[in-house]
């Protein structure tokens, strides 16, 4: 299949790339090359190029690291769009959405699909996520996969939790969470064959929670990295009590793909723990001093 991924320089991007590029042919545009805000240069893309399905994984970031947090709805969804009116020209859209869809303010353990617009998220991002999963449930060739929280190689390493904590082990420096709290982590390499299968199949659902079995709290987890590293790191709690849960039931997808198997996070920490060993050349230290 020809292939279009955006989002290709980000974190989910890059692992789709490595991912795919073995058995497809992908096109990975940068920004450069293909600016999503513009419809007549998307429009210009999918005329020159003969793509058979899309996967989008394009976002503007609203995360605690992001340089810029405005028009996240505006570019967010403009992108899609942008995409969307597109589709004579491909047979098949994944969306790479997020838990973010079922609103911050509503949370509960192991939120379901059927739960989805029981509240209407007030911020940019979930409000955008949402707005998108809208319109993909009156698709006929669109599919949203709704990850919660998702770890592995090539993340922001200064933010994102696992691989934060692994850094910080690396250089000795204590593992810090602001507030205890339990989360579906999924491992990044266990998302690869749920693409694999919706590249495939039309899916009886036009969305989906791609998250484990269980929720863990990240306290345990910085246990887990820190038997590890095989170091009497400290590890620090800056607030007390435990914060709302964010976890996702992921029943549907397993009547999708009977006998999918999530890594075990033991194992996902571990090989993502030896990658950033071989990587700790690369790592900027200064960047793990400051907890944002």
């Amino acid at each position: 299949m020809n292939i279009l991924i955006t989002g290709g320089s980000g974190f989910i991007g890059r692992n789709l790339i490595e991912h795919l590029s073995s058995r497809h042919t992908v096109l990975a545009p940068k920004h450069d090359e293909l600016e999503l805000l513009d419809e007549h240069a998307v429009r210009r893309y999918f005329n020159g190029n003969a793509v058979d399905a899309v996967i989008h994984s394009a976002v503007k970031p609203g995360h605690r690291n992001a340089q810029d947090l405005s028009n996240q709805l505006y570019n967010n969804t403009r992108m899609f769009f942008n995409i969307v009116r597109n589709k004579e020209r491909y047979q098949k859209l994944i969306f790479i959405g997020s838990g973010a869809v079922y609103d911050m303010r509503a949370y509960q353990p192991k939120m379901d699909e059927g739960y989805f617009d029981t509240s209407v998220p007030a911020d940019e991002h979930g409000f955008s996520k949402y707005l998108i999963a809208k319109y993909i449930a009156e698709m006929d060739n669109g599919v949203e996969l709704r990850v919660f929280g998702i770890f592995g190689k090539y993340e922001d390493y200064a933010i994102r939790f696992i691989s934060n904590a692994i850094c910080k082990t690396l250089f000795e420096l204590p593992i810090t969470i602001r507030q205890n709290r339990r989360f579906d982590y999924l491992y990044i390499d266990d998302l690869m064959p749920v693409i694999d299968h919706f590249l495939g199949a039309k899916g009886g659902y036009r969305a989906y929670n791609v998250t484990p079995d269980s929720a863990t709290e990240l306290c345990a987890i910085a246990e887990k990295v820190k038997a590890r590293s095989g170091k009497n790191i400290q590890i620090i709690v800056r607030e007390n009590g435990l914060g709302p849960e964010y976890s996702g039931d992921n029943s549907r997808l397993k009547k999708e793909i009977p006998g999918i198997n999530f890594t075990p996070l033991d194992q996902a920490i571990d090989r993502l723990y030896d990658w950033y060993s071989g990587q700790r050349h690369l790592l900027e230290r200064n960047k793990l001093l400051v907890d944002k």
